[in-house]
């Protein structure tokens, strides 16, 4: 072989060698390229993992809190029950000083009609520049004319600034003494009062003593408060019916237990032994309550015995009927009330035992005892106060309606006087509160409906406050308000009072009033149901909105707990509204991707939570997920449109296809909130309703 040959071989190996190294090189750079993605792709699987467990953490603790809260809420009702005589005793006692007023009106306050008139200042008004003798002589008869016509226009000005001022405090005084008239025969009939109870006048010591129950502030919320009462004034006793709460009184369940395995809230419930027993303990209790309420409030020697009797309402199991069963009754003079520390004994105990009295021994099953005595037993000097019944406000005179809360405003201390039926601009009572800082005028609509007052109401209710330029706005109803109400009288001078506020509002200051008719006739206890309630004249209406391409359904469940109510209360597609109406898939407004249209106040009873979810259309999109469902929130409307809130939904993940948003669910008192979501299902639609108790075919 030449020299050049092996030259070239050489050349030729080193070549090779060289693509060999290029080649190793490139490979080794694959492997890093791979090695890099596969590390990115663990790190990548690592914060989605972390991700879940966080938000399946946060999930699990926002229902665990809710489950807490819902067991606080069951605690405090026992409590306040559990504690019913000791609350009670160190309450204020009634009395008729409460009910004497101020000779106090408010200063007169002539506004801008105080404040003289300025008069013109004739060094702003100097004359013009010229440049000629007869320029600036004409300049100063200018500015002398000008001088006097704005002097005797301000004259003018105060003239009749002066002549309103004294008509205005003509007015005034003319006001002032009316009020002062009005304070002092109010304050006159208080002393009548009292003479009337120290003679014993029975009409008197009934209706004053009925007053001092109504008005007690011992019983909580929702406690009944109805009596039927007479006097017998030779012996200065007072006989008397009183309501007592019903066995529901005391909560079913003991508490709220988020089960994670399920994803459900489970009720514990409260033994059945606890339950009667405090049930019994709560009837001792308000038995020796009003009996303590009645002789404390006695400070005219009007009463040496009170007899009372406590009665429940519902249905007599035996007949199938409605009536009012006895369950509680006691005779106590006064030196053996006189003799009791009732912040320290046991109610049951203290009421059968040291008063000797009688207690039903099985009050939640309705069995009665007899009477010791009642107040058709008293004699011809009896007089009866109410038959148990009080006004009814739904079948009251309009007028007389309107004088009704004109008087309870009064008797919270404010001005307040009904309007002219005609040129009232929407108000019907106008109210002014004296306090110099938190006061002001008011101005008050009265609506008597049996339906949920619309939102329209309200917001007309804010244009009359802005008209008539009022300080504030009150709203009165014998029917409730719904949650678009109330979220737009959020943060405005507006207050809203339902119709078992106005009632609680009355009592609290020994006014009488009622809703709905007491039962004139037993009602056969196989009654046939009412028909399906009719969608809510108050609704919401619900608007979805998302990022994203996917095509998605957004659907409803009426639950009670986590399970639907049953199939029909799943509203999707193919079933597009409840079978009362109360929800529905509606046409979504521009900007929303979806709607429902929701009456909650329509929703059954039994329901305590509206449940809204998203799926993936799978005829539509079947290889999507949900990991494009981002910003997605729920726009709160009422039922004019008007968006009232937005509210904020979890984002959806990547391998999903169905996801839980939210729940509305009620709250004690009937109120509804917001509880966010973010469960999701990658089995879509079919599995997520499962879990919710529907089964899929």
């Amino acid at each position: 072989m030449s020299r050049r040959s092996g030259g070239l071989i050489g050349v030729w190996a080193e070549q090779q060698r060289v693509a060999q190294r290029q080649r190793e090189g490139q490979h080794q750079a694959v492997l890093r390229q791979q090695r890099d993605a596969e590390r990115t792709q663990r790190a990548y699987e690592r914060d989605v993992a972390r991700m879940q467990r966080e938000q399946r953490a946060a999930y699990k603790q926002q229902r665990e809190a809710d489950a807490l809260r819902r067991t606080q809420e069951l605690d405090q009702r026992v409590a306040v029950l559990e504690s019913l005589l000791v609350a009670g005793c160190r309450a204020p006692a009634f009395g008729v000083e409460s009910l004497r007023r101020e000779e106090t009106v408010e200063p007169f306050a002539p506004g801008p009609l105080g404040e003289p008139v300025a008069m013109p200042d004739q060094r702003f008004y100097q004359p013009q520049g010229a440049w000629t003798a007869s320029g600036r002589a004409q300049a100063e008869r200018d500015a002398r004319a000008r001088f006097e016509h704005g002097w005797y226009a301000a004259q003018a000005a105060e003239a009749r600034r002066v002549e309103q001022l004294a008509a205005y405090r003509r007015e005034y005084d003319t006001w002032a003494a009316a009020r002062i008239a009005e304070i002092r025969a109010h304050n006159s009939g208080v002393d009548g009062t009292v003479a009337a109870l120290r003679a014993g006048e029975p009409d008197t010591v009934v209706e004053f003593f009925s007053a001092v129950l109504f008005a007690s502030t011992a019983w909580p919320e929702g406690f009944p408060r109805e009596v039927s009462a007479a006097y017998d004034r030779a012996g200065r006793g007072l006989v008397l019916d009183w309501d007592l709460p019903g066995y529901e009184v005391v909560p079913e369940a003991k508490g709220v237990r988020y089960q994670a395995s399920t994803d459900q809230e489970k009720e514990v419930a409260r033994p059945v032994t606890q339950r009667r027993a405090l049930y019994r303990d709560v009837l001792a209790q308000s038995v020796l309550l009003a009996v303590r309420e009645l002789f404390v409030a006695d400070r005219f020697g009007a009463l040496e015995g009170v007899a009372l009797n406590g009665y429940v309402g519902g249905v007599d199991p035996a007949t199938g009927l409605a009536g009012r069963v006895c369950v509680a009754s006691v005779v106590v003079e006064r030196p053996a009330f006189d003799r009791l520390n009732l912040e320290l004994v046991g109610a049951v105990e203290c009421l059968t035992g040291a008063l000797g009295g009688r207690l039903s021994a099985k009050p939640d099953e309705r069995v009665a005892v007899v009477p010791l005595r009642e107040p058709d037993q008293v004699g011809s000097a009896v007089v009866v106060q109410g038959d148990g019944e009080e006004p009814d406000l739904l079948t009251m005179d309009p007028i007389e309606f309107e004088g009704l809360v004109a008087e309870l405003f009064r008797a919270r201390g404010l001005q307040a006087v009904t309007t002219q039926r005609s040129g009232d601009g929407g108000v019907d009572v106008k109210a002014l509160d004296p306090d110099p800082i938190s006061g002001g005028s008011i101005a008050v609509q009265v609506k008597r409906y049996r339906n949920t007052v619309p939102p329209s109401a309200v917001r007309d209710l804010y244009g009359t406050v802005q008209d008539v330029g009022a300080n504030k706005g009150v709203l009165v109803t014998t029917s409730k308000f719904g949650p678009g109400s109330y979220t737009f009288a959020n943060g405005k001078p507006l207050t809203l009072i339902s119709g078992t506020e106005l009632v609680d509002l009355l009592h609290q200051h020994g006014l009488r009033g009622r809703l709905g008719g007491p039962v004139r006739e037993a009602v056969p206890a196989s009654a046939p149901a009412s028909a399906p309630a009719e969608a809510a004249e108050d609704f919401n209406l619900l608007g979805m909105v998302w990022s994203g391409s996917a095509a998605l359904d957004v659907c409803a469940l009426v639950c009670a707990g986590n399970r639907v109510l049953g199939d029909e209360w799943f509203v999707f597609f193919n079933n597009p509204a409840t079978p009362d109406g109360s929800v529905a898939m509606v046409a979504a407004a521009p900007g929303d991707r979806a709607a429902v249209r929701v009456g909650f106040d329509a929703l059954p009873a039994r329901a305590d939570r509206l449940v809204l979810v998203a799926a993936v259309d799978p005829e539509v999109n079947p290889d999507a997920d949900l990991g494009g469902f981002t910003e997605a929130g729920i726009r709160l409307r009422d039922d004019a449109g008007t968006e009232l809130d937005r509210l904020e939904v979890s984002d959806g993940r990547p391998g999903e296809t169905a996801l839980v948003l939210g729940s509305f669910r009620r709250r004690a008192g009937g109120d509804w909130d917001f509880v966010l979501g973010g469960k999701g299902y990658r089995g879509g639609l079919e599995e997520l309703v499962g879990d919710f108790g529907i089964e899929v075919e």
